[in-house]
């Protein structure tokens, strides 16, 4: 019965991380992402230690301490993954950025030109978007507001908090605690395109939503 921790931790590795494998997009061969293999391998090391204890509250705790090392890359590699699959096709660009997911949503697809407000049509997507953040829940959400450098610099910080405050709201309605949110906006500030054009301005018009896991924190 010893060995029952240290082989469920074996079992449960492989499994998440035949579950986890991605495309080199060189070779067009699948592989595992880092994350994922270092997780498993915490997790193995784990329950192997929990099998040599005798206490209830020590296996316990030695599978928790495998579920952590192995969720974080795991874990953020399925929610990526859902995300992508609820929102292709959305205009909602998903952008993997280490252990984090960022949600960049046009402002042409969310607001109404200097509006504040959600767009009804942004309703079904937001919906997808609080779907998959009720099913994730062991991360925490930073919505940002930004805008292009047209008007004067008060006047779209204001407008940037607002847009953003408006998407966070949105999600609370959706059952998405407002412990997990947090608000900032940025204004002209943090462009991602030149506002010399029409469509780089377009592309600075934006709310963002950064997806970190908790163990970050």
């Amino acid at each position: 019965m010893k060995l029952l921790p240290a082989i469920f931790s074996i079992l449960f590795a492989v499994l998440v991380m035949s579950g986890c494998q991605t495309y080199d997009p060189y070779t067009g061969e699948k592989q595992v992402s880092k994350a994922t293999t270092i997780g498993a391998i915490s997790a193995v090391v784990c329950g192997a230690i929990g099998s040599r204890k005798s206490s209830k509250r020590a296996r316990n705790a030695a599978v928790g301490c495998g579920l952590i090392g192995m969720g974080v890359g795991a874990y953020m590699d399925a929610q990526e993954k859902k995300l992508r699959n609820e929102l292709e096709g959305t205009g909602v660009r998903v952008a993997r950025e280490g252990e984090n997911i960022r949600l960049i949503m046009p402002s042409n697809i969310t607001f109404g030109v200097n509006r504040a407000e959600v767009q009804s049509s942004f309703y079904s997507t937001l919906n997808s978007v609080a779907k998959v953040l009720g099913e994730f829940n062991e991360s925490v959400l930073v919505v940002s507001g930004h805008t292009d450098s047209s008007g004067s610099e008060s006047y779209n910080f204001d407008l940037s908090i607002k847009r953003a405050t408006s998407v966070a709201n949105y999600l609370k309605q959706r059952e998405i605690s407002s412990e997990r949110l947090k608000v900032r906006g940025f204004g002209e500030s943090s462009p991602i395109a030149t506002n010399s054009t029409e469509q780089g301005r377009a592309d600075n018009r934006r709310v963002e939503l950064l997806i970190e896991p908790k163990a970050q924190n």
